[in-house]
């Protein structure tokens, strides 16, 4: 199969339709093409093309910041001598006098298929600009890894934030390409807007069901996404940026886990079968130990539940992230009814409302957790409807 920025350099008739225009290019570490050149040099080594400036979401262009919060600065390519702006630095929106430098502008960002992700909300903030500044958006579609399975709950009215750009779930199931076209019709956005589309992408096939198994080489979106069991796991661990357990962080399979030192993962285990073994299905968990090297509970033996999506028995139709991880939530506050579970501090600069409720965009599933007499039906019965319409909602903009 060909990504987005693979068919653009491969197709002389695309190109030729950015001749003599200025052009920009959002990117990261993953924007490589199919024999990882990066996008920046191989758009730079094309005649046609005159890259005039760049611009690095959340963790730089160049992928270095670990942690959320950590803001890059601008700099000039040390090898094109372009300037490359952040957009995860003093400002999250591009400044006006960066929208001067370019005509058209380059989106090649590999997402993971989760509203939190910040390159969703990026590339609303690039077009809500390009509308504004009458400049032209090329999208360079790439595969969504979590592939077309939706979950979780819609973002509320008033959660809006740079982990929720819009009224979506957690898992939204869509391209970037695809989620272009559904803020261009929900912010009602007049901009110039095109999707470079793959070929032959095929997210219901297996094994890789929305990645290209043994087509492609994983090259990390971001520093704590380093393969794709990650990105099948990580619309539900992405919850934990919210609670005082670890995800995993300081470790080498972050966010494909949770644990402290102060929990019996093995009766958490057996509290989450207790409760709702059909949430668990396609995915195995298995108890096991370890010990950050960097953030929560750094240095300490913590007991740890490993979320398993990698082995034959995984089931993509079956597995759901969010429910898997609101079930750890749950069996933990059950064993542990006065559990230290939520963290208090501004999440992504969300001021005045805890972290896993701007993570969930409204407080539903901290409710649900902490009430005790709500049991998993009750969570079914409030997101169901939301992921039913939901996939009525992005019907008319899935171009696969």
């Amino acid at each position: 199969m060909n990504f987005g920025l693979d068919r653009l350099l491969s197709d002389d008739a695309l190109r030729a339709q950015l001749k003599g225009r200025r052009v920009a290019l959002l990117a990261h570490p993953a924007s490589v093409t199919r024999d990882l050149t990066h996008a920046v040099d191989a758009l730079a080594a094309c005649p046609e093309i005159r890259l005039s400036a760049a611009f690095g979401p959340q963790h730089g262009m160049k992928g270095d910041l670990q942690d959320n919060m950590m803001e890059s600065p601008d700099y000039r390519d040390p090898v094109h001598g372009f300037p490359v702006f952040s957009l995860y630095g003093e400002v999250r929106r591009p400044r006006d006098e960066w929208m001067e430098t370019f005509d058209v502008i380059l989106i090649d960002l590999q997402d993971l298929g989760c509203r939190i992700y910040t390159y969703v909300t990026t590339l609303l903030y690039v077009l809500e600009a390009a509308a504004k500044h009458g400049k032209t958006v090329w999208v360079l579609d790439r595969p969504n890894p979590a592939g077309r399975p939706v979950e979780g709950l819609t973002l509320r009215p008033g959660y809006e934030s740079f982990v929720g750009a819009g009224p979506m779930p957690m898992r939204h199931g869509m391209t970037m390409g695809e989620l272009g076209l559904w803020f261009i019709d929900q912010f009602k956005l007049d901009v110039d807007y095109r999707v470079i589309e793959m070929q032959a992408w095929a997210p219901e096939q297996g094994p890789g069901f929305g990645w290209p198994l043994g087509e492609r080489s994983w090259v990390n979106p971001s520093p704590n996404a380093p393969n794709l069991s990650m990105a099948r796991a990580y619309a539900g661990t992405v919850m934990l940026e919210g609670a005082t357990l670890s995800e995993g962080r300081g470790t080498t399979r972050p966010l494909e886990l949770f644990g402290a030192p102060d929990i019996d993962a093995r009766a958490v285990i057996a509290e989450m079968k207790a409760l709702a073994p059909e949430w668990l299905e396609g995915c195995v968990l298995r108890d096991m130990w370890f010990e950050p090297t960097f953030h929560k509970h750094v240095g300490q033996l913590c007991s740890g539940v490993q979320i398993h999506v990698d082995h034959p028995g995984y089931d993509h139709a079956a597995f759901r992230p969010w429910r898997v991880q609101a079930l750890g939530f749950k069996a933990i506050r059950r064993l542990y009814p006065d559990y230290d579970l939520w963290r208090d501090f501004p999440y992504e600069y969300a001021f005045g409302k805890l972290p896993i409720d701007v993570i969930n965009g409204g407080p539903g599933l901290r409710e649900w957790v902490d009430e005790a007499t709500a049991t998993p039906a009750d969570l079914d019965a409030l997101t169901r409807p939301d992921e039913a319409a939901w996939e009525e909602t992005r019907r008319p903009f899935l171009l696969y």
